[in-house]
């Protein structure tokens, strides 16, 4: 059905001389509904990072605090032992003085009770920063509790995005060489390429050797049902000088964008709601257009695969 409204659109817009401005106005809506839910989907991954970054630092503050507890804890003993030490001293005295004079008596007497109400003194302030302590001790083990659960979640999502690349690398061996690359950087993983394995200069209809490269990419992809896809579409600098079909470099990446995902719609096992496709035209360069080799590199559809963060986003509600 889909090849059919494909053939169906490409028939009307080879007969027309411009896209009726309703046609126009809806992709241009759609692609700002998809440029929008991109951003969402990056600053989520950087806020998760960001938060990521600020419970360490918590933990490592509350670490400081604690043996700053600690030190001051051994002080405490350390003055109860001192204090201690001068009563029983005091009462060594008075036991002395107690034969030799009444006022002396009198005066230790005073003396001690003023050491034995600072000893129960500190003997409170001891009891109450021991309580502290614990407390604080509590909430340590039970954030470095979590914060091992996440860095072990985000360790298990590394490792799947490691075999899905490797899976990928695997299933599209017989493309190496022909323009294709695949990357993982920064928990996701990057599927490049030119497009010179997909398509001719100024057209957004995928050939047959790309198609292939797409379908077998699309097998992958339907093994891993948690990933969303991002399809994005990439130009050189060289304005584009084809019919009034397409407004320029953008629209021109927007469209190879939606072809690949249409491939890939082709396979039923491939979750529609992970799919996404965006233009970007001459504006993310990978090498400089100095060159033909550099803009060759920048004429290329990027698929991004990202893993889906609800496990790490409910562990950081958690914490």
């Amino acid at each position: 059905m889909l090849k059919k409204l494909s053939l169906i659109a490409l028939t009307l817009a080879l007969t027309t001389s411009c896209v009726s401005k309703k046609v126009y106005t809806d992709l241009e809506s759609k692609y700002a509904n998809l440029k929008k839910e991109n951003r969402s989907l990056a600053d989520e991954n950087s806020d998760l990072t960001d938060m990521k970054n600020s419970l360490t630092n918590d933990l490592t503050t509350l670490s400081k605090q604690y043996d700053n507890a600690l030190e001051e804890l051994n002080k405490l003993k350390s003055d109860y032992a001192a204090t201690k030490s001068n009563l029983d001293n005091l009462k060594a005295s008075y036991d002395a003085l107690e034969k030799n004079s009444s006022a002396s008596i009198a005066e230790n007497s005073k003396k001690n009770r003023e050491l034995l109400a600072q000893l129960e003194a500190k003997e409170q302030a001891l009891a109450a920063e021991n309580a502290r302590l614990e407390k604080m001790k509590k909430e340590l083990e039970s954030r470095s509790q979590r914060v091992a659960e996440l860095e072990h979640v985000i360790a298990s999502k590394d490792a799947a995005m490691t075999k899905l690349k490797n899976a990928i690398s695997k299933a599209l061996t017989n493309f190496e060489g022909k323009g294709l690359t695949v990357e993982q950087r920064n928990g996701k993983v990057y599927v490049s390429m030119e497009n010179k394995l997909l398509f001719q200069s100024g057209s957004w209809a995928v050939g047959s050797q790309g198609k292939q490269a797409v379908k077998q990419l699309g097998e992958v992809l339907a093994d891993n049902p948690e990933i969303a896809i991002l399809i994005e579409g990439h130009t050189d600098d060289v304005p584009y000088k084809g019919n009034d079909l397409l407004s320029g470099n953008w629209d021109l990446s927007a469209k190879r964008a939606t072809a690949i995902v249409n491939i890939l719609r082709e396979n039923p096992s491939i979750r529609p709601e992970n799919l996404t496709a965006a233009g970007r035209g001459e504006f993310a360069p990978i090498a400089s257009n100095d060159s033909s080799q550099g803009k060759a590199q920048n004429r290329r559809i990027e698929v991004i695969l990202t893993p889906k963060l609800d496990e790490i986003s409910k562990l950081l509600n958690d914490i």
